[in-house]
């Protein structure tokens, strides 16, 4: 997530050595770090989630082999 919002961080601060900028104004500077947060949010439950099942897994695979 720094990463990102480094690069478009630099992206904003190199603009005005560039002939155009990527971002048309600071409202949308603003919802592309947003955006991202919300990616990275996304992500990182999805992670969670696939862990808490994979113990889960493990468990009931546990219980099975050694009831």
């Amino acid at each position: 997530m720094k990463a990102a919002a480094l690069g478009l961080a630099s992206a904003a601060a190199s603009a005005g050595f560039a002939m155009a900028c990527p971002f048309g104004s600071s409202a949308e500077f603003e919802a592309a770090i947003i955006a991202r947060k919300l990616e990275t949010a996304a992500r990182v439950r999805r992670r969670r989630q696939r862990c808490a099942l994979a113990v889960a897994g493990a468990f009931l695979l546990l219980l099975v082999l050694f009831r």
